[in-house]
């Protein structure tokens, strides 16, 4: 590195000497106390393990579909502490990780798809008005953007395909000028905007208020109280717990990346640790050379991409671009922090916000994100149907857990709906492998994914195997 160079990546990291490691969205003085823990054996009718947005969905649309229908979720810690509260609060209503991914995999079912996506995030919306769910919901959109002359490119491409499909109501293409006139970076080559796709949120305070909402119609939550084993009993299930244990007729289980209590389902996903920033907030100078007056979410169209947003108070979360798997999928605290991942995200903010020299990151962060090999969420049921799951929403899960948990409820009934009819819902993705293999194919996927973005975007041929096996890793 040049000596220029080395002077600028120690500015850079200044800017990192008052971050603290913790979620930005979990350091609140506002947090609520965690609900007490189960104590003795209970009964229910409904038992939802899980206190994500997965769990909180499932355990408030059972009670507004059925009111008297007996409640009870149990979350292994508090409620939104892991990857609910510390994500970037991007509120997507696509359900297939985005519209590329959900045409290439079900290209005949890819408009129902999206009506339903459309319909879940109005509901996330209806939902926050109906139950003053205090999370600083933003209906904003999202720009994707291009940062190279090859991804612009693609984009102006990608828009033609989707236009000839009938799938662009909303989206806009947006060339070098007209994306900087939303938001100024000298890096911005061209742009997707996607007008009302995309929500954002604060992430925790949708979690704690979803909580609240639960226990107002009559949820029993008990927090710091894992769910240690599940099997049959009876005509129903039983749940052990630590200090107890509780008996339901029905079980859904919203675990996502930890160990599914149905253990054959637990090779389909992996953890990939994500790291993001957050600003001190910028003042009306800081923010006015900037622009982003319209307040979008952005993310940029590299294989190992940076998704950006603002706060409620002005502040810049930046995440993204390394993508991490513990050897053995392991999910362990330790991997919440990484500086060297912090020092590499604060080079690419200044080199994508250069007019924002001197901002000071106020908190650093990791967390798992659970993973499948198609990228988006799979459901399915066990013994007998009285149990059913939903896991592997691969970080785009804030929206898409609502309409998991509408799956999940469906299953359970065993209604046959326009959800479980979806070949998405009926059929699985592929398994990872056992190590080392499934280590090594991560690997090796990475570091093709890296050469594509330093070579044009043109993919080697272990990406294009993977394209033809159907597995397609594209981020």
């Amino acid at each position: 590195m040049a000596p220029s160079a080395m002077s600028r990546s120690n500015d850079w990291t200044k800017s990192l000497s008052d971050a603290q490691p913790v979620p930005y969205w979990l350091d609140d003085p506002g947090r609520p106390r965690p609900q007490p823990a189960l104590t003795g054996a209970d009964t229910c009718d409904l038992l939802v393990v899980g206190g994500g947005y997965s769990g909180l969905w499932t355990a408030l649309i059972a009670k507004e579909r059925d009111p008297g229908r007996d409640v009870v979720l149990l979350e292994g810690r508090e409620v939104g502490w892991a990857a609910s509260g510390r994500n970037g609060g991007f509120c997507a209503a696509s359900l297939t990780h985005g519209l590329s991914n959900g045409l290439a995999r079900w290209p005949d079912e890819i408009h129902r798809l999206q009506e339903l996506g459309a319909r879940n995030l109005d509901g996330i919306e209806a939902a926050v008005a109906r139950h003053d769910l205090d999370c600083d919901f933003e209906r904003t959109g999202e720009i994707d953007v291009a940062t190279e002359p090859y991804q612009a490119r693609e984009l102006k491409g990608w828009y033609e395909e989707i236009r000839a499909e009938g799938l662009a109501d909303g989206v806009e293409y947006l060339d070098a000028e007209a994306v900087r006139e939303q938001v100024d970076s000298p890096t911005f080559r061209a742009g997707l905007y996607d007008h009302r796709g995309v929500a954002m949120v604060n992430p925790a305070k949708l979690a704690w208020n979803l909580k609240r909402a639960c226990l107002a119609l009559g949820v029993r939550v008990h927090e710091n109280t894992p769910a240690l084993t599940l099997r049959p009993y009876g005509a129903g299930m039983a749940v052990r717990t630590p200090y107890g244990g509780v008996r339901a007729r029905t079980v859904a289980l919203g675990t996502n990346i930890f160990p599914s209590l149905v253990k054959r389902v637990r090779s389909y996903t992996v953890p990939v640790y994500d790291y993001a920033l957050m600003t001190e907030p910028l003042t009306a100078e800081q923010l006015a050379s900037v622009g982003w007056r319209n307040r979008q979410g952005l993310g940029d169209s590299a294989n190992q991409f940076h998704y950006f947003r603002l706060s409620a108070d002005n502040r810049v979360l930046w995440g993204g671009y390394d993508a991490i798997y513990p050897y053995g999928g392991r999910v362990r605290a330790e991997y919440d922090d990484r500086p060297e991942t912090y020092a590499k995200l604060a080079g690419h903010f200044f080199t994508c916000f250069p007019q924002l020299e001197g901002v000071r990151f106020t908190h650093a962060w990791g967390g798992a994100i659970d993973t499948c090999s198609r990228f988006s969420a799979f459901f399915g049921t066990a013994h007998q149907g009285k149990v059913a799951y939903a896991a592997g929403y691969t970080g785009l899960g804030v929206g898409a857990t609502r309409f998991g948990a509408e799956v999940m409820l469906d299953l359970l009934s065993g209604e046959r709906t326009e959800r479980t009819e979806l070949r998405m819902v009926r059929r699985k993705p592929l398994p990872f492998p056992p190590e080392p293999f499934a280590w090594t194919g991560i690997a090796l996927t990475k570091w093709s994914l890296a050469r594509a973005d330093a070579h044009g975007g043109r993919r080697n041929l272990w990406l294009r195997t993977m394209d033809r096996l159907g597995l397609g890793f594209d981020s």
